[in-house]
């Protein structure tokens, strides 16, 4: 049987000023698919969840979410971005930023009802913070912060789960934790990862892409040696399964 695809991209270009950021790419995601996203930076990988979630105009080419374009698909689809940006000092509690995750279910002026707060509860006991609802969110780890970013992303029950480098502010000791909730989500929706981490990446995800500009996917997490370098546009050896990369010597020189 034929899973339903929950992503479907077709020849989608992208250009700022004339310049081409994506070219051509294709891609497909089905439900509990976990795909991890590698790429130099400037590759276009923040462009490529931006035009999924409809913030950008493709110059060519097609983006579906559930076989919708994503202004109107936009609501299956959970996001947390690569910065967080907030004033620490600010008093607002854990509760209060999952819960602005509902926002996109409510109708204009409709104030918040006990789905909503259900809702909050549930998804903070997914990521292990429920504990800590109550808790000012500026007093708490990057590690934990980051796991009530994803609660509010997934408040909104969605089908289909976007990550921009979501270890950027968590310490090594919780990645893998961070890891293995994303491996545990990933039996609810489908879910991408946009990763420098190409070690852990190989590790827990189920299929790897390498973009730069162009999209090299296989629908695999096997990566040859020839997809790298087109993406990385530098010699590398051949990672898989959790086997990290190397930038060989000639490269490392420059």
């Amino acid at each position: 049987m034929v899973k339903p695809a929950i992503l479907e991209i077709e020849d989608l270009w992208v250009k700022y000023d004339g310049t081409t950021v994506l070219e051509a790419v294709d891609l497909s995601l089905c439900h509990r698919d976990f795909l991890g996203i590698i790429g130099p930076n400037g590759g276009g990988k923040t462009t490529l969840l931006r035009a999924i979630l409809g913030l950008i105009n493709p110059s060519r080419g097609k983006v579906r979410v559930l076989g919708r374009p994503p202004s109107q698909g936009r609501e299956f689809i959970g996001y947390v971005p690569q910065y967080s940006l907030f004033d620490p000092d600010f008093p607002v509690s854990v509760r209060a930023v999952v819960l602005m995750g509902r926002l996109g279910t409510k109708k204009l002026f409709h104030n918040y009802c006990a789905a909503d707060i259900n809702a909050v509860q549930e998804a903070l006991k997914s990521v292990d913070m429920l504990e800590f609802q109550d808790r000012q969110i500026g007093k708490l780890s990057g590690g934990q912060q980051q796991r009530v970013f994803v609660a509010r992303a997934l408040v909104g029950e969605p089908k289909l789960l976007l990550l921009d480098e979501p270890m950027a502010s968590v310490d090594t000791a919780m990645q893998k934790g961070f890891y293995e909730l994303l491996a545990r989500l990933k039996e609810e929706m489908a879910i991408i990862i946009v990763s420098h981490d190409i070690s852990a990446v190989s590790v827990y995800v189920d299929k790897i892409a390498c973009l730069n500009r162009r999209l090299f996917y296989h629908g695999t997490k096997e990566i040859s040696a020839a997809d790298l370098e087109a993406t990385y546009q530098c010699p590398i050896q051949m990672i898989a399964h959790g086997i990290p990369h190397r930038v060989l010597k000639e490269h490392e020189d420059r």
